[in-house]
């Protein structure tokens, strides 16, 4: 069955989840309505509605209008098996030492690798974004380096790969947190997949807020691939809850972004050891 989509933009964050709520009004009603802000130093937010069927060009129209918003882009969506699509088009992906692949792959597991298994309908995070790559083989460089980490958090986990592939190479636990209860969820199961009970601790929380995290730090190693500002808003507390020496790996950075945020850090007294550049991606190495 054909899906619909509906978006636009403006520059106002406060037009924009007005809009967004406005369109829950609409006939037919949407299934869904997202906010963002855009991250390319823009300042436009994007509203998306979603519809099972075909939105009023007419009411889309005036409610840009009413919110002084560009004109809504209204596209079908063709019926798609996207999980088969996902597991179809997503290959195995090495970095370093790190295999991430889905099942259909198993046996494409090299020998000495260690696999990191992400199924394809749980496939953001899974290693084929550049962010991602980026923090997996920061990991891996750090630990040929002869760093062992005794005391690692992953913020902002989504599939919670990062954490894992601390948990495979290292002995001690490894908490991870995401701010959503569906990523906290869609976590717990790639840990369970992985054979993982245990070894990594799976929490909701934003930033830091959550007694588990508290109460572990500080940390001798913290990811955070999340978007440049929520990792310039996390600095101060990045510096409250690594230890000293501890490390840093941050990613979700554009490469004009990247000066920014590692300034922000600098601030903090939080020195750049190294930047990993994928594609348009930026991972940073930053040490407390």
């Amino acid at each position: 069955m054909p899906t619909w989509t509906a978006f636009t933009k403006l520059n106002d964050k406060a037009r924009a989840e007005k809009l967004g709520l406005a369109m829950e009004d609409l006939e037919p009603e949407p299934t869904g309505v997202g906010v963002f802000e855009i991250e390319d130093g823009s300042g436009l937010w994007e509203v998306a509605g979603y519809f099972i069927e075909e939105p009023s060009d007419m009411e889309l129209t005036l409610l840009a209008v009413a919110f002084e918003a560009q004109p809504f882009v209204i596209s079908e969506v063709p019926d798609t098996d996207w999980v088969d699509k996902v597991r179809r088009e997503l290959t195995p992906v090495v970095a370093g030492r790190f295999f991430v692949y889905g099942s259909h792959d198993a046996d494409k597991i090299p020998e000495g690798a260690e696999p990191l298994l992400i199924e394809a309908a749980m496939a953001f995070g899974t290693g084929h974004h550049g962010t991602t790559q980026g923090c997996l083989e920061a990991l891996d460089a750090l630990a040929n380096d002869g760093f062992v980490g005794k005391n690692v958090a992953d913020i902002g986990c989504g599939t919670a790969v990062l954490g894992m592939a601390a948990a495979r190479i290292w002995s001690d636990p490894v908490i991870v947190s995401d701010i959503d209860e569906v990523a906290v969820e869609v976590a717990e199961a790639n840990v369970r997949a992985n054979g993982l009970e245990g070894k990594v601790i799976c929490v909701e929380a934003a930033g830091f807020e959550n007694d588990a995290l508290h109460d572990r730090a500080p940390f001798d190693l913290v990811f955070a691939n999340i978007l440049k500002q929520p990792l310039i808003d996390l600095a101060p507390s990045m510096k409250a809850h690594v230890a000293e020496g501890g490390y840093m790996i941050l990613s979700g950075i554009l490469t004009r972004q990247a000066d920014e945020v590692a300034a922000a850090y600098a601030e903090q007294g939080i020195k750049e050891l190294r930047r990993g550049v994928i594609g348009d991606w930026v991972t940073l190495v930053l040490q407390a």
